[in-house]
């Protein structure tokens, strides 16, 4: 199962953004979904950047297996666990 999270929509609401990304994980974790997509898109990749902060904090490393950077897309990263 692969679930997918566009951040297009609320890509200037820092709260929000934040809110969206642990939202994602929490219904990776019920559902086991083994991969999660999430979109911030190409733009400046400030947005980019913050999901990629978020990712890295020490609290929410621990609930996921890895981050891959698409190489063909840069405005899209996979998120994947191991359940």
């Amino acid at each position: 199962m692969r679930l997918k999270l566009d951040l297009h929509d609320i890509f200037n609401k820092g709260r929000s953004i934040d809110q969206a990304l642990n939202d994602i994980m929490d219904e990776a974790e019920q559902k086991k979904a083994k991969t999660v997509e999430i979109i911030p898109g190409k733009g400046s990749g400030q947005l980019k950047k913050r999901v990629l902060r978020f990712l890295d904090r020490k609290d929410v490393k621990a609930r996921y297996h890895r981050v891959e950077k698409d190489s063909k897309n840069f405005g899209r990263l996979f998120v994947h666990f191991k359940h």
